[in-house]
């Protein structure tokens, strides 16, 4: 009897172990220590991790003036990989501070590899924000900025709103790459074979019309992404300071619109009674070599949920599964604090160029 007991023991004390096993491989939410905004995600083919570019946020105003990069073999553990471009030094000329909203594209042409990084700064000759691009040959640097910024003004026809919140886009279909902006509006223009300029001739704005504050109405932050012959377009719904900033989502037919608003928009929104704030400003990846999705975005850290604490700039990134019913519409991501498993994506075979 006493042998029974021990082993009774022994496999309730395994399972425990195996258990918590499995919970500590959950990555948890939020993923990334301290206060960071508006992250961008990226799989690197050259090293077979990912990455995570966002603004680094805490400092009142949104006065963040630099980028870091945070690296992950399986979504779940996320290293460190320092600071890759710096706003407050001579590494960008035409720009003094809010380091914003970052977006990342890698390109591989005969072995060899670049990343363009596009982001938004304080431009002080025309004391509007504006978006510049910085190029490196590996995903964490380091990165070389153009040298000035590649949108500086309002679209033509758009009278108010920020040029911010970048979004980069390959289309698969056509191997066209887009660039995707704008705060109050949204734009898009298509980038030159130098991936450091857009074609002004291409531009045009993509705003999606109508909707509130409770759904869709948009505010910043395209995202854009392509599945199975259709495109997403994701934004941002409200202020980034407040609870109710949530995700909504259209699709197209192309990566130029129009976008059309389905019967349910709403991507992802607040959790108050799990005290989940704030959710939006997003990107997504796909798991190389499975239909697996995955949405990234910030939140608000309940402790500044207060007006005076600064809600807006003390934000934290998590990460949670995407998933679609039968006909491709996105199904309303339930925001968590366990986060994701760990995913291990495939070696894909290199496409001829």
């Amino acid at each position: 009897m006493k042998k029974f007991l021990f082993f009774a023991a022994l496999l309730l004390t395994t399972t425990s172990f195996a258990q918590r096993g499995r919970l500590k491989r959950m990555s948890g939410n939020p993923i990334l220590p301290e206060f960071h905004a508006d992250p961008e995600i990226m799989f690197s083919h050259q090293t077979g991790r990912f990455y995570i570019y966002s603004t680094t946020d805490g400092a009142p105003g949104w006065g963040g003036y630099y980028f870091t990069a945070f690296s992950s073999p399986d979504l779940v553990e996320w290293k460190h990989e320092g600071i890759i471009l710096d706003l407050a030094t001579k590494q960008v000329p035409w720009a003094t501070g809010n380091a914003w909203a970052p977006a990342i594209i890698e390109k591989e042409t005969a072995g060899q590899f670049k990343y363009y990084f596009y982001y938004s700064g304080h431009d002080p000759l025309t004391n509007r924000k504006a978006i510049g691009v910085a190029v490196a040959e590996t995903p964490t640097g380091p990165f070389y900025d153009h040298g000035s910024p590649i949108v500086n003004k309002l679209p033509e026809g758009v009278n108010g709103g920020q040029q911010i919140d970048v979004d980069v886009f390959q289309d698969p279909q056509t191997g066209k790459n887009y660039l995707y902006w704008g705060n109050g509006y949204m734009a898009v223009a298509e980038l030159n074979r130098d991936m450091v300029s857009i074609d002004t001739t291409t531009i045009r704005v993509l705003t999606p019309k109508g909707g509130s504050l409770q759904d869709y109405q948009y505010r910043e932050a395209p995202y854009v992404f392509y599945r199975n012959g259709l495109y997403y377009f994701l934004w941002s719904v409200d202020d980034t300071g407040s609870p109710n900033y949530h995700v909504a989502y259209g699709t197209a037919a192309s990566p130029l619109g129009p976008i059309n608003i389905p019967t349910q928009p709403i991507v992802l929104q607040q959790d108050p009674q799990n005290e989940i704030y704030g959710t939006a400003h997003n990107s997504v990846i796909n798991v190389p070599g499975y239909d697996d999705w995955y949405i990234v975005y910030h939140r608000i850290n309940p402790a500044y949920l207060d007006r005076k604490m600064g809600p807006g700039f003390h934000r934290q990134v998590c990460i949670d599964r995407l998933l679609f019913d039968k006909d491709g519409a996105i199904l309303p991501v339930r925001p968590s604090h366990s986060g994701v498993a760990p995913v291990k994506p495939k070696k894909l075979s290199k496409k001829k160029k």
